[in-house]
C-alpha cells in the first residue's frame, strides 16, 4: 500500500488569502490583541474634534460622456414606431398585406405582398405587386423572389386561374434569393381582379422535371391595389394645402376676437 503524502502547500495562495483576510479584518493581523488604555491616560487624552461635515454630492450629470470611437445612438421616433429602412404591414386586405418601408423624410412606399407556400405549408416563395406612375407601358410591377436553387433559365411562369401563362426572366440574385421583375398592364391587373388565384411555377435546379406549383390567393386583391399609392421617387413630395376655415384671416368664426359681437 503506498504511504499517504501530505498535500502540497502552495505558497503563493495561501499568502495571498492571508493578506485578503488580513485586509477584511485588521484584528486578524495582529498575534495578540493590544492592551486596554490605561484610565487616567484616557482621561489626560483631549477629545477628537467633530468631523467636518461632508459636503452635498454634486447631481450627477444625465449621461456620461462617451469614450473615444464610441456611438451612443440616438432615440428613433416614438415607443412603437417602424425604424427608418424597417418593413412592416400597414393595413391586410383579405389574403393580402400592404408592406411599407419607413423612411424618414417621404411618404412611405407600399406594396401588396404574400408569402407562397409549398405542399408542406412552409414558404417557398413571396409575390408583391405595386402601382407604377403613368405613362410606361406597365401600370404595375410584381417581383417574385424564388429560392436560390432556382433552376434560372427555367424563369417564372404566371398564370391566373390556370388561364394563359406568361414566362418571366430571373433579373438577378441575392442572399435572399432570385428575383424576378414582372411588367403587369391594365389588361394583366384586370385579370387578377376577377381570379381566384394566381399560379406561379419555379423549376428546382436539383430536380427540374419536379417543378413547384405554387398559387396566391386573389382575396382581398381588388381592395389592396386600390388602397396602395403610386410611388414615385423622382416626386418631391406634396404639402397638404391649408384648411382656410382654419384661417383667422379668412374664417372670423375661427377668431373669436375677430367676431362681431351680438346684440344683447
Amino acid at each position: 500500500m503506498r504511504p499517504m503524502t501530505a498535500p502540497r502547500f502552495i505558497p503563493s495562495f495561501a499568502l495571498s488569502l492571508s493578506l485578503l483576510m488580513a485586509a477584511a479584518h485588521p484584528a486578524l493581523a495582529q498575534d495578540t490583541p493590544p492592551a486596554d488604555p490605561a484610565p487616567e491616560a484616557a482621561a489626560d487624552a483631549a477629545p477628537a474634534p467633530d468631523a467636518a461635515p461632508a459636503p452635498d454630492a454634486a447631481p450627477a450629470p444625465d449621461a456620461a460622456p462617451a469614450g473615444p470611437g464610441f456611438d451612443m445612438g440616438t432615440e428613433v421616433g416614438a415607443a412603437g414606431e417602424p425604424a427608418p429602412g424597417s418593413f412592416y404591414i400597414r393595413e391586410e386586405f383579405g389574403d393580402w398585406g400592404l408592406r411599407c418601408i419607413a423612411l424618414p423624410d417621404r411618404a412611405d412606399p407600399c406594396e401588396l405582398y404574400q408569402l407562397l407556400l409549398g405542399p408542406d405549408g412552409n414558404a417557398v416563395a413571396e409575390l408583391t405587386v405595386y402601382l407604377l406612375p403613368p405613362g410606361g407601358q406597365a401600370v404595375a410591377g410584381a417581383t417574385v423572389v424564388a429560392p436560390l436553387e432556382t433552376l434560372l433559365t427555367e424563369g417564372v411562369v404566371l398564370a391566373v386561374d390556370g388561364g394563359a401563362a406568361r414566362r418571366y426572366e430571373f433579373s438577378y440574385c441575392n442572399r435572399g434569393g432570385c428575383v424576378a421583375r414582372i411588367g403587369l398592364t391594365e389588361d394583366d391587373l384586370a385579370t387578377f381582379r376577377r381570379g381566384n388565384v394566381a399560379n406561379v411555377r419555379l423549376v428546382p435546379a436539383a430536380d427540374p422535371s419536379q417543378p413547384f406549383d405554387l398559387t396566391a390567393s386573389l382575396r382581398g386583391f381588388t381592395a389592396g391595389i386600390g388602397a396602395n399609392t403610386v410611388y414615385d421617387p423622382e416626386a418631391p413630395d406634396e404639402a397638404p394645402a391649408a384648411d382656410p376655415a382654419a384661417d383667422p384671416a379668412t374664417d372670423p368664426a375661427a377668431d373669436p376676437a375677430a367676431a362681431p359681437a351680438s346684440g344683447g
